[in-house]
C-alpha cells in the first residue's frame, strides 16, 4: 500500500493543498477507519495522495458549537466526542444513539462525522441521524468560499457525494426549533447479521417533537441500507404531524410502516435479501408504536 501525504495543520494550507492538488488521485483523510479499507483495494501502479487532516487546528472543523439556531459539529469530530457531548444528549439524542452504535469503542474514538458522511455509504450510522435531523453540509472550497447543501443533497450515490474536486466538508449545521414544553421522543434502530460491531442491514432513525399534550408537532425520519443513499421520509413524518403519540393505534401505526417502506428500494446482496430487508424496515417502523 503506498501513498504521498500532505499534513496541513491550517486551514490556509488546507486550501493551497487543495488547490495545488487536483484529481481523482487525492484523497483526504482524517481518521482512517474507512480510507485504510480503500487503499489497500488500490492497484500496485496507483500512488493516491493523501491530505491528512488529521493535525488541523481550526475550530471549524474540530469543535462542537452550539448557537441560538442550532448546533455546529466540525467534520473532524468523532464519533466519541459526539456520545459525551451534553448538547448533544438533551438535543439530538438519535445522533447521539448512532454515534454509540458505530463500531468498536476504539473505532468511535478515531472515526470521526466527516469520513462517516464522505464515505457516502448507504448504511452509514451517523450519517441516517443527521439526515433524519435535517442536517446541512457546510461545505469549503479552495478558494476560501463556503457553500451550504442539504444532507440529502451531499449524499447522491452509493460511495458518492456532491463534494467538488476543490472542496472539503468543514461541519455540518443541525437547525433547532424553538418550542414550548417540548418532549423528544428519538432513537436509532440497527439491525444487523450479528450482535455487535455490524453494518446495518436495515437501520432507521428518528427524532420526534411533542408538545405538552403529546402531540407530534415534527417529525424527522430517515432510513439507511434500504437504498442507494440514507432517504429521509417525509410522507411518513408529514402523516404523524398532529397526532397524539399515545393515542396512535394500529390502522395508524401500519400505515406509518407502510409509508416508510414505500421509500425504500431495496436490493439483495451478501448480507441480505431484499424482501428481508423491507419486512425488518416495516417491523422496526411498527414498533414505534407498541405500547
Amino acid at each position: 500500500m503506498n501513498f504521498e501525504m500532505i499534513t496541513p495543520r491550517t486551514t490556509g494550507e488546507l486550501l493551497q493543498a487543495l488547490a495545488n492538488n487536483q484529481g481523482s488521485r487525492v484523497r483526504i483523510g482524517a481518521g482512517y477507519t474507512d480510507l485504510i479499507l480503500e487503499l489497500k483495494g488500490l492497484k500496485c501502479e496507483e500512488t493516491p495522495l493523501v491530505i491528512n487532516l488529521a493535525d488541523l487546528t481550526d475550530p471549524k472543523f474540530t469543535h462542537i458549537e452550539k448557537t441560538d439556531a442550532g448546533i455546529r459539529l466540525g467534520a473532524l469530530v468523532t464519533a466519541g466526542k459526539v456520545i459525551i457531548d451534553a448538547s448533544i444528549q438533551t438535543e439530538l439524542p438519535v445522533l447521539c444513539k448512532a454515534a454509540s452504535e458505530l463500531g468498536s469503542r476504539q473505532l468511535r474514538h478515531r472515526a470521526t462525522l466527516g469520513g462517516n458522511l464522505c464515505t457516502a455509504s448507504p448504511a452509514g450510522d451517523i450519517a441516517a441521524a443527521l439526515v433524519a435531523l435535517e442536517a446541512r453540509c457546510e461545505i469549503l472550497s479552495a478558494d476560501g468560499t463556503l457553500r451550504t447543501l442539504a444532507l440529502t443533497d451531499f449524499l447522491v450515490g452509493v460511495r458518492k457525494t456532491a463534494l467538488r474536486q476543490d472542496e472539503v466538508l468543514q461541519s455540518v449545521f443541525i437547525p433547532t426549533r424553538k418550542s414550548i414544553n417540548k418532549h423528544l421522543l428519538s432513537d436509532f434502530l440497527k439491525v444487523g447479521t450479528r450482535r455487535s460491531m455490524e453494518i446495518a442491514v436495515v437501520s432507521l432513525a428518528y427524532q420526534f417533537e411533542l408538545d405538552a399534550e403529546e402531540i407530534i408537532r415534527h417529525a424527522g425520519i430517515a432510513i439507511g441500507s434500504v437504498a442507494p443513499t440514507v432517504k429521509f421520509v417525509s410522507a411518513a413524518g408529514e402523516f404523524l404531524v398532529g397526532k397524539k403519540f399515545s393515542s396512535i393505534g394500529a390502522v395508524a401505526a401500519d400505515k406509518f410502516a407502510a409509508m416508510v417502506c414505500a421509500e425504500a428500494t431495496p436490493i439483495s446482496d451478501i448480507r441480505a435479501s431484499a424482501w428481508y430487508r423491507r419486512e425488518v424496515l416495516y417491523n422496526i417502523s411498527r414498533g414505534i408504536f407498541d405500547k
